[in-house]
Formats: C-alpha cells, structure tokens, sequence
C-alpha cells in the first residue's frame, strides 16, 4: 500500500472522530430523556381517596435563628387538614427571639412541642444533630421533614404524603419548588431546583432512589434508627435529607409524591454568593454518594458538556457536517421538550418553558464547574 493512500485513510477515519463522538454523547442524553425523565413523564399521581386510614405523624423542623419565618410560615404547618399529626420545632441554640414565638404558638396550638438545645459557646453540632433529637423526640413511627422557611401549598399536604406510606414504603419522597421573582438568578435557580427534581423522582420511579429534598421529605422513624440515623456521614455538614436517602433507599421502599397539593414552597437565594455557598454545600454531601450514583450523575453531566462542545467544534473545524451538527441538536430538544413541558407544567414552573434551550446549556455546564470548585472547598457548615 502507497503511503499517501494510508494517509488518506487515516484521514478519513479522522474525520469522522467528532460525528461519531457527536452521535455518541447524543445517544447517552437521549437515554436520560426517554428512558429515565419519561417515567415521570407518564406517571399519573393519585387523588386522596375517601375511605384511607391516615397514620399518626410527626413533622419535624430543625430552626436556628427564624424568628421571622416561623411567624410567617408555621401556622400553614400547624393547620393541616389532618386527623391526628404533632410538630417538633427543633430550636438550635437560637440568639434571636425563636424562643420566644415558639412559645406563642403553643398557647394556641397543643399539637405543637419543642426541642431546645442550648448554644453555650461550644462547637457548633449542626443540623444532622438537631435533626437527629427531634426524631428522638417524635412520638410517632411516620415522619414528615421540613424546614421553617417553607410553607406548603395547601392543607392537604401531609394526607398527601402520609397515604405514600403503603406496605413496604419507609421513604417518601416530596417535591419543593421555590417562589418566583424577578431576575434572571430567580429563574435559574428555580430551573436547576427543577432539574435536580426531574432526575431524582425520575430515577426513583425506575427503582434507583439516589437523594431526597428535606424540604419536602417522609421516613419511618424505625427505619432512622435500624440504619443508626447519620451515624455514617455525621461529618459532613450537609446531607441529612440526600445522604440519608442515598444510603438506605433500596428498588422497593421509596414512593413519590407528586400532586400539586403536596409541594411545599420555600423562597430562594437572592445573591449569587449565597446561592454559590448553597450549592457548594450540597456538592460536599455529593462526594458521598454510592459510587453507582456518583457514575451516573457524572456522565449525565459529562454527555451534555460533552454534546455541547462536540457541536461547537463539529461547526467550527467540520462546517460541511452542519445538517448533521444541527440535526443532532434538533432532535435532542424536540425529545427534550416533549418529555419537559408536561413535566414543568406539572412542577410549576411553567413560565420557564420558553427559557429552556438557554437554561439547559446554562446548567450543565454550571453544576460541571461547581463540582470540581467543590472538590476543593474543606469548610462548609449548616448555619
């Protein structure tokens, strides 16, 4: 064989690197759009039915320094449409006046009771610690996490979470979207809130449960205590509600919960330092995850860069491939929006339809940055 024609050979294989890496990473991305996101597509949640026994729960709220959230928000928890149920407020050594406006509520609400634990200087034991007394405290075997700047949509929130607990189930896992407001940060972080839900009641419904919100979040309490609580992550300052579910989640004992009755409201961050400090938290928990977890939530992540740039390059260098670099693109947001608009719908955030293919390219290549600024980031901490 002629060396040139070895050369041309070489060559058209090199050619065709960036198409078949592009077809690839396509293929990847649709596999999470039509395999994983289309389950939650198709689920159909259930009303509440007439004749259901509602289990005795306990709601637990972990509170440092809420003064005000607890005046805004408690009484929406207090005043549940629901037969026997107690709430735990979990005061974690609060300098302002939570004490006090706990104290308020209880005169007007019996079903309210306290845990109190002292801030005298010493180190700080965080919110897994706090946590982990109010369920001590909990007087019943079903509990319902959330936190105090939340608010639930209507009162028929915990008869929704509470009638997931079928035989069998000792995780619920809730859905809490936040407000909305003005400025394109408001709009992000309600997109990667909704990103973040697709996946993980996605991956639930296909029996592979990686993490739970604890805004929004049910377990038995027996099921806290045979796993021996945090026990096993209680260095991490984060994670009480992801780690926990990504712990003990198994194919069989997690059910969703997803009526719109059931969301629980909660308003986001409204700087970019303190969303950035959020999310830097929340990938600390992240490095703990199961190593089957870690796998799949990075090469989710990794094929959209990886689409992204694949295209971009496909246009720059291979200009003659555009019908397929623009092809390719077309058929991963068509797919992309016919599994995401029903699914926004239903998740409420409706208004960010027409903001999709910008937030789509936007967050991927955020959390991918995020991430590895994470792996480098030691001191993280509740409040």
């Amino acid at each position: 064989m002629q060396p040139y024609t070895t050369i041309a050979i070489l060559e058209q294989y090199l050619d065709l690197v960036l198409p078949v890496l592009l077809g690839v990473f396509l293929s990847i991305q649709l596999y999470y759009i039509l395999l994983v996101h289309g389950r939650l597509r198709a689920y159909k949640p259930s009303g509440l039915p007439d004749d259901i026994h509602y289990t005795p729960l306990s709601v637990i709220i972990c509170a440092r320094n809420e003064e005000a959230n607890l005046r805004l928000y408690l009484s929406e928890i207090l005043e549940q449409d629901y037969p026997d149920y107690e709430v735990i407020v979990v005061n974690d050594g609060s300098s302002d006046d939570t004490n006090w406006v706990l104290k308020e509520f209880q005169a007007r609400y019996p079903h309210l009771r306290t845990v109190e634990i002292s801030d005298r200087g010493g180190p700080r034991k965080g919110k897994k610690f706090a946590l982990t007394l109010g369920i001590k405290a909990a007087r019943y075997e079903h509990l319902v996490l959330t936190d105090a700047d939340c608010f639930p949509q209507t009162d028929k929130w915990l008869k929704y979470m509470a009638q997931q607990f079928t035989t069998g189930i000792e995780m619920v896992l809730g859905y809490s979207p936040y407000t909305p407001a003005a400025g394109f940060l408001n709009k992000y972080i309600r997109f990667e809130t909704y990103q973040t839900a697709l996946n993980y009641l996605s991956s639930a419904l296909k029996g592979n449960a990686y993490m739970g919100v604890g805004r929004n979040l049910a377990y038995t309490k027996s099921l806290f205590f045979k796993k021996k609580g945090f026990a096993s992550h209680m260095h991490i300052p984060s994670g009480d509600d992801d780690l926990f579910v990504n712990q003990h989640a198994t194919r069989t004992n997690v059910a969703i919960c997803l009526p719109q009755e059931a969301h629980v409201w909660s308003a986001p961050k409204t700087s970019y330092k303190a969303y950035q400090q959020q999310k830097i938290r929340h990938f600390g928990a992240g490095k703990a995850y199961r190593s089957k977890h870690k796998v799949m939530l990075s090469l989710q992540a990794f094929s959209v860069v990886a689409f992204y740039l694949l295209l971009t390059l496909l246009l720059i260098f291979q200009p003659r491939y555009w019908p397929l670099a623009v092809g390719a693109y077309g058929l991963r947001l068509a797919c992309q929006l016919l599994i995401n608009i029903p699914v926004m719908k239903r998740l409420q955030v409706n208004d960010l339809i027409g903001w999709f293919p910008l937030m789509d390219l936007l967050h991927f290549v955020y959390i991918s940055a995020m991430g590895i600024f994470a792996l480098f980031r030691k001191k993280v901490q509740w409040k």
